[in-house]
């Protein structure tokens, strides 16, 4: 009982490495996909810091 219990939680913790690689390489290719808009965002928001900051 005792070994069938350890193997049952070591099964659980495979899915859970799984589905966090998974969520990463979807996070990844949406950052692949929308790189032009948020290098755009970024920018846009640094200059915005960098001329209030200038304006103190």
């Amino acid at each position: 009982m005792k070994d069938l219990c350890r193997r049952f939680f070591y099964e659980e913790t495979a899915v859970g490495v799984v589905e966090m690689i998974l969520i990463l390489v979807v996070l990844i290719g949406l950052v692949i996909i929308f790189k032009q808009q948020l290098t755009s965002i970024v920018n846009s928001i640094f200059k915005k810091i960098t001329s209030q900051s200038n304006s103190i």
